[in-house]
């Protein structure tokens, strides 16, 4: 009887790890493709400028200028942009909402997205802009849905067109906005990117 259960204490601790890594590897897994899966098609610049200059209402050589200031400052062509409009306010702190749509090359249709982003700056005043975002490294759309904050010392001026990066998990988004003017300060902050609005920006 002892030797039995010597057998069997011995045999249900062998078979412990492969247990454990059994359970433990689907949680482990992402649910959508990763940096290394790297197979989403890139956009050239002359779509985005095409794009870019309609969703902005600006011409296609100041979208052009843009454009390639981006280019050149992350080496690679993007894999997603977002289309859309936000509103912002600022009094030392400032707070962004937005709203658009998400596009990629591999999507049968646009994707909804919504963000909301807090800022400590030194403007003070509210605007409402149109957005074009460039996406570099997004694989699927819902790696899309974090918190980006953002680079500090990015935000410029090209052509009355803003700039400003932020980064996550490998992931840069370049917002382009227009009609920003001083309200650029607010832009350096952080912001988070939802499927629903969500009020507090946190």
């Amino acid at each position: 009887m002892h030797r039995r259960q010597l057998i069997a204490s011995g045999l249900a601790v062998a078979g412990l790890p492969a247990l454990n890594a059994c359970a433990s590897g689907p949680a482990n897994e992402p649910n959508y493709p990763i940096r290394s899966d790297g197979n989403a098609r890139a956009y050239t610049s002359e779509e985005l400028i095409a794009a870019g200059s309609r969703e902005l209402g600006i011409a296609a050589e100041a979208m052009g200028g843009i454009i390639e200031r981006i280019f050149a400052d992350q080496g690679d062509r993007p894999t997603a942009y977002i289309a859309g409009e936000e509103a912002a306010g600022a009094a030392g702190v400032g707070l962004r909402y937005g709203r658009g749509a998400l596009h990629m090359k591999d999507l049968s249709a646009s994707q909804e997205v919504f963000w909301q982003g807090i800022s400590i700056g030194w403007d003070v005043g509210g605007n409402a802009s149109r957005v074009f975002t460039l996406v570099y490294s997004l694989y699927h759309p819902d790696m899309i849905y974090r918190r980006f904050p953002g680079i500090e010392g990015s935000a410029y001026l090209v052509g009355g067109v803003g700039v400003n990066y932020q980064r996550a998990d490998g992931i840069t988004l370049a917002p382009v906005r227009t009609g920003v003017g001083l309200r650029l300060g607010a832009n350096v902050g952080t912001m988070a990117y939802s499927r629903q609005r969500n009020i507090v920006p946190l």
